[in-house]
């Protein structure tokens, strides 16, 4: 039997298995606030329009990321950092919220969060082009079984077509999905919470520039 690694006990913060439970359970904590999204922006939609609700809160959650950044003092992006961090911006920081909540002008929060049940298929799609990772034909499988539902539904509650709310919402998975992708692969080098708090800040002059010119109607 081989020697149990010295400063590693099973189930202890620095091994693989708590690792991986704590992953899980950040994931679910991630997924239970990512679920409000929708509902959310169906409800402020009726007050102000996507461009506020889509973007307008970036500012803030960007001020708040650049405080963390300064009082942590955490270090600069790296020169072959700042592409991929633009990416996951224009992805997360500007792309999803805005599309998404145009959607909602005229899709049905509930439609909506089944169409962005595609987004897990969506980002292993992203991850295996810009990660060259390869998921098991099982995962393939269900993962497309799963995709065909959910155009399917949305074909049948359109009665044969695809709106323009539709395309909205399948174009800001489009952008999450890149985003996450090329988030996971920076992870690995400037960490996770810095990744957003980067894009975020780095994101900060396209949104005020976008909410300061098209806070109209759109």
């Amino acid at each position: 039997m081989a020697d149990q690694p010295q400063g590693v006990a099973p189930g202890t913060a620095g091994s693989p298995v708590r690792q991986e439970a704590k992953g899980l359970l950040l994931g679910f904590i991630g997924v239970a606030i990512f679920s409000l999204t929708l509902p959310a922006a169906r409800i402020a939609v009726v007050d102000f329009t996507p461009v506020m609700i889509g973007l307008g809160r970036a500012i803030l959650a960007a001020a708040v990321a650049l405080v963390i950044l300064l009082a942590t003092r955490q270090r600069l992006p790296r020169r072959g950092e700042w592409r991929s961090l633009v990416i996951v911006a224009l992805g997360v920081v500007l792309g999803f919220p805005l599309l998404s909540a145009w959607a909602m002008q005229s899709v049905p929060a509930a439609h909506g969060g089944v169409v962005l049940g595609i987004l897990p298929l969506a980002t292993t799609l992203a991850a295996a082009a810009l990660l060259r990772e390869r998921p098991s034909p099982g995962f393939w499988l269900v993962a497309l079984a799963g995709g065909g539902a959910v155009v399917a539904f949305s074909l049948l509650r359109g009665g044969g077509s695809i709106g323009p709310g539709h395309l909205a919402l399948l174009a800001s998975v489009a952008c999450a999905a890149i985003g996450y992708a090329e988030g996971a692969r920076l992870t690995r080098t400037l960490g996770g919470w810095q990744v957003i708090c980067w894009a975020l800040v780095i994101g900060l002059p396209f949104v005020t520039v976008f909410v300061a010119v098209g806070a109209g109607p759109i």
